[in-house]
């Protein structure tokens, strides 16, 4: 353990932002693995209504800084022709 206070309040501060960033990258990755499920289903109907609940969360943790907004774009992109690709 940290022998300087401020030491001691970064490694505490440090360890809460890990946890938030765990829940929301694990936020954003079952919900691209639901909609994910739905293409591979072909159930194009509920591709459809996931997509834009899924995108939205993509933004939200790009936007936090989670994950870099050139992955989030790649992964919004690749996302949405799979789904246009079903009907």
């Amino acid at each position: 353990m940290a022998n300087i206070k401020s030491a001691e309040k970064r490694i505490l501060q440090n360890e809460r932002r890990r946890e938030r960033n765990r829940a929301f990258r694990s936020r954003m990755r079952t919900a691209v693995k639901h909609l994910r499920t739905a293409i591979d289903s072909g159930d194009a109907e509920t591709a459809k209504e996931l997509l834009p609940p899924t995108l939205q969360v993509i933004d939200e943790t790009a936007q936090k800084g989670i994950v870099h907004r050139n992955t989030a774009a790649r992964s919004k992109s690749r996302l949405t022709k799979a789904v246009n690709g079903l009907g």
